[in-house]
């Protein structure tokens, strides 16, 4: 099982940005530690602050590997490019985000990619990746 964990604009910040939203942990980090505990799941990583690397991306992998969980990062609320991407390819994708989107400013209410995701994991920290890369494995046993 091949699975692309994806991140949008300024995720390459955590650990620095925003500590009390976004805790301290580097996402290189955490990465290493789903490695660990997915050793059976061939995890990749991407990040890039261009929305149009992103949409590369999901094209470059969309049609070959079994699932993508996606946090956008801003490009959530902004991005009617991104959705149609996820719309375009077959790969399922899972939108995360750390933090309770909900709970957070007016703008960041609404996702263009919730329509398009299949499964949602909202205001779980890094743990969101996690519950999103076993959605897929266990998707995939079905």
């Amino acid at each position: 099982m091949k699975i692309l964990i994806l991140n949008g604009p300024n995720l390459n910040l955590l650990g620095k940005r925003e500590p009390e939203i976004y805790g301290t942990q580097t996402f290189e980090d955490y990465f290493q530690e789903m490695l660990a505990k997915f050793a059976n799941v061939e995890l990749e990583y991407f990040q890039s602050n261009h929305e149009g690397a992103l949409i590369d991306k999901i094209h470059e992998v969309g049609f070959s590997y079994d699932g993508i969980v996606f946090n956008a990062g801003g490009y959530t609320h902004t991005s009617v490019a991104i959705a149609d991407a996820i719309s375009g390819v077959k790969t399922p994708v899972v939108e995360v985000h750390i933090s309770d989107i909900s709970k957070r400013e007016k703008f960041r209410h609404f996702s263009f990619l919730t329509a398009v995701c299949v499964s949602h994991y909202i205001g779980q920290g890094l743990k969101g990746y996690d519950m999103g890369v076993e959605y897929l494995i266990e998707k995939k046993d079905v």
